[in-house]
């Protein structure tokens, strides 16, 4: 990573290439964000993904696409369908979504996210509160693939606040989303009333939950570490794609690098974002104490013992003797 800084404002460039779209809501952060990549010599162009929160949502996309020509800046709009339930999760995707369609069109493959210091802290947090494990709790990667889409992080090191006065010190418009008013979404309930109460009592939430996330960073090197002489093999043949490792190292292993092999089996098998649950988790852990006889169905997969392999393979199975050894 290089920092450049600009008007007392941080942010890492990640080896991003020249040519860059940003993700830009119109807010203060993704307006920082373009400002900041378009001054430092990057070819930007500016997504939009309206997602039809509220009535003000379509005067927003058009007020942006007057900004972004006065600019100079191209600008695409997509709009995608308001959920109806399950809100911040489902328009995440749809976003994301909307972004893999935009790189498709233009060509462009590489997207600028403006997630913040600020963000890591509620995202870590969140994590916490669903379950997640020490993977979950490392937060937002600075960089990362999906579907063939390139997504960068680069200011994660960056406060809201930095942000603020940097935007005002050069006079920047941006724009408020009423959707981040609304508490019943998980990220703003933490933000506005959890924070709020923990600031209130004389603890700083930001600074508590970014040292349990360098934690947990630490944590899954050590992890990674420990699994590190696991093969996992692909194997294929009519009956259709399958993982393997080695059952006795795998039994050897902490649980905690259990499970970690077991997801990475899984995102070698499936798609990016299949992974195991708690309950499927426990499920394996009292399969194995059993010595994993038999076979255990899964989501879209099913796991069993072949031999000296352990084997992950897609779809489930309903023939007992199928996996015989």
């Amino acid at each position: 990573m290089s920092p450049h800084s600009l008007a007392g404002l941080q942010f890492s460039a990640l080896n991003m290439p020249n040519a860059i779209a940003v993700a830009w809501s119109g807010g203060a952060d993704s307006t920082a964000l373009l400002w900041l990549l378009r001054e430092h010599g990057y070819a930007v162009q500016a997504w939009h993904i309206n997602h039809q929160w509220s009535e003000q949502s379509t005067e927003i996309a058009a007020l942006l696409a007057e900004r972004a020509k006065a600019w100079g800046i191209p600008f695409t709009s997509l709009n995608i369908e308001k959920p109806s339930k399950n809100k911040e999760a489902l328009s995440r995707q749809g976003r994301y979504t909307a972004f893999v369609d935009l790189s498709r069109v233009s060509g462009c493959h590489d997207v600028a996210l403006a997630h913040h210091l600020d963000d890591q802290a509620e995202t870590v947090c969140m994590r916490m509160l669903q379950g997640a494990g020490v993977a979950g709790c490392q937060g937002m990667l600075a960089y990362r693939q999906h579907e063939g889409l390139n997504l960068w992080r680069p200011l994660l090191s960056v406060s809201r606040a930095d942000i603020e006065v940097y935007l005002k010190s050069r006079d920047i418009p941006w724009e408020h989303d009423v959707s981040n008013d609304d508490t019943s979404i998980w990220r703003n309930k933490i933000r506005h009333q959890l924070f709020a109460q923990m600031r209130k009592a004389g603890s700083e939430p930001q600074h508590l939950f970014l040292r349990w996330q360098e934690q947990a960073v630490k944590q899954q090197q050590a992890i990674q570490s420990l699994a590190k002489h696991m093969v996992i093999e692909r194997l294929s043949d009519v009956s259709g794609e399958a993982v393997t490792v080695n059952w006795h190292d795998w039994c050897s292993l902490p649980f905690v690098v259990r499970v970690y092999v077991l997801q990475q089996m899984m995102g070698m098998l499936f798609a990016e974002g299949r992974v195991l649950g708690r309950r499927h988790l426990l499920a394996i852990e009292a399969w194995r104490l059993q010595g994993g006889n038999s076979w255990l169905n899964l989501p879209s997969s099913c796991l069993y013992r072949r031999g000296q392999g352990l084997q992950l393979c897609q779809g489930k199975v309903s023939l007992r003797n199928t996996f015989a050894e």
